[in-house]
């Protein structure tokens, strides 16, 4: 055996989890069936906001870790693709928050002179951005740097993997549905478009966590992201026409300026969607630690930190 620990997931779970097991001195290499661009990460639209994802009394802390790692990166947001920005969630008081927004600094009612035409309430907060392009770039550069590989290689079953180190963590979001094999991990499909700046800064973001269909501006350096789409178990990857003008016109009653907008892509994504994150460890046949770290939801970036020092916490034990 080459490595201490083999990752299996390239997406933002599995790079930051490396990371976390390579910058404590450990041996790591990442597994991924897909190149880093052809992730679910990599259509995210990257706003930090805890989103669809369970069990809410683990979320809080996971997602507050991540903010506070991802805050320092936003020092650097030319070489992390992490910048923090102001923005409004529409539709929501603090009562509605799990007990990890009292330690959200800043986070406030918004005013009525801050609400877009329909809405009668709003929180205002300043969170992380990430231009997950540039960020899984940065991911990877940083594992590299703590001498970390990534290899795209296919694994065809969890024991086979861990004939090649003593340590497995499994990564693989939507894949644990035939890797584990898990039933309970499903697509929650996500529709964004893409579509030139006309001069939004901040963030907005009006989405029911139970709805089929939501609303969210989110201001990138290549454009500004329009959402979107959480349809449960909906495998289908090809954009539709139909729903991205929906979803333009949804974005454009908050800014006008959106109807006019060049369109610059259209994306879809399938989030892993679970009951509740399974971050477990057990041991396999011969003694190979395995653990898991799958089932993130909507709030993969959200929560990437926290999971991976308690993922990596879980393979030290």
């Amino acid at each position: 055996m080459t490595s201490d620990a083999i990752v299996i997931g390239g997406g933002v779970i599995g790079l930051t989890t490396a990371i976390v097991l390579a910058e404590s001195g450990r041996r790591v290499e990442v597994w991924s069936r897909d190149a880093a661009a052809d992730t679910t990460s990599a259509v995210a639209g990257g706003l930090w906001w805890p989103y669809r994802i369970e069990p809410e009394e683990a979320v809080g802390p996971w997602s507050l870790r991540s903010l506070e790692v991802q805050t320092e990166l936003a020092a650097d947001p030319d070489e992390t693709g992490v910048r923090l920005v102001d923005g409004v969630q529409g539709g929501l008081d603090v009562t509605e928050l799990g007990p990890w927004a009292r330690h959200l600094r800043g986070l406030r009612p918004s005013s009525a002179e801050e609400l877009p035409h329909g809405y009668e309430k709003g929180l205002r907060a300043r969170v992380p951005i990430i231009d997950m392009g540039s960020h899984l770039a940065y991911l990877r550069r940083r594992l590299e740097a703590a001498g970390g590989t990534v290899a795209v290689r296919a694994v065809s079953s969890l024991a086979d993997a861990g004939r090649a180190a003593p340590t497995i963590v499994n990564c693989t979001g939507l894949g644990a549905r035939d890797l584990v094999p898990d039933p309970g991990v499903h697509p929650v499909q996500g529709q964004i478009v893409v579509v030139e700046n006309p001069g939004i800064a901040e963030w907005f973001v009006a989405a029911d966590r139970a709805a089929s269909d939501t609303m969210y501006v989110l201001p990138q350096p290549y454009g500004v992201v329009l959402g979107g789409t959480a349809r449960e178990g909906v495998w289908d990857r090809e954009p539709d026409p139909v729903t991205a003008a929906a979803i333009v016109a949804r974005c454009a009653r908050v800014h006008p300026a959106l109807a006019r907008a060049r369109v610059i892509e259209h994306r879809v994504g399938l989030r892993p969607g679970r009951h509740q994150v399974r971050l477990e460890a057990e041991d396999l046949p011969g003694g190979t630690r395995l653990v898991h770290n799958y089932g993130h939801g909507g709030a993969g970036i959200t929560v990437s930190w926290g999971c991976a020092t308690e993922a990596a916490n879980l393979a030290a034990d």
